[in-house]
């Protein structure tokens, strides 16, 4: 039996199980994908193995999955909370903050733009800038050091 004759016959199961440990039901789908893709990747492992060991087979890359996700997430939120520290003091006017943001380059004062004023996180930006998030929050980490000089000098 191959990986996805072995799919079509636990999906039910595995569907009930992602979604019991997923948040929704667009995570528990990821989670179900990701391990069929590995089960593809690693076909020879299922061959000869009963139902139920394929079953637990599935189960365990899905939790897997699901605890390297939520890590990577948790580790990456709390990057970005060190540096949502950073906050302009109301002293400044709008004039006086966009006269400071001028002096960065075109692509930070857009990073810092989009993440400070729009919210949006690393992984947001470097999606609409076709850039990796640890790329994103490099160059932010960067705008933020030029701005601190700045403000550091008036």
């Amino acid at each position: 039996m191959n990986a996805s004759e072995v799919y079509l016959e636990l999906e039910t199961d595995l569907r009930r199980f992602a979604r019991s440990i997923a948040r929704h039901e667009q995570e528990a789908d990821d989670l179900i994908q990701q391990a069929v893709m590995k089960s593809l990747a690693h076909e020879d492992l299922l061959k000869g193995l009963p139902v139920y060991k394929q079953r637990a087979w599935f189960f365990r890359v899905m939790k897997n999955q699901l605890v390297d996700d939520r890590r990577k997430e948790q580790r990456l939120t709390g990057w970005e909370e060190d540096y949502d520290q950073f906050k302009l003091d109301q002293r400044f006017t709008h004039i006086e903050v966009t006269e400071l943001l001028s002096n960065l380059s075109q692509e930070y004062r857009d990073i810092v733009f989009k993440r400070y004023w729009i919210g949006l996180s690393s992984q947001e930006i470097g999606q609409q800038l076709h850039l990796p998030a640890a790329t994103v929050r490099y160059k932010l980490s960067q705008a933020l050091k030029q701005l601190k000089k700045k403000l550091e000098e008036a």
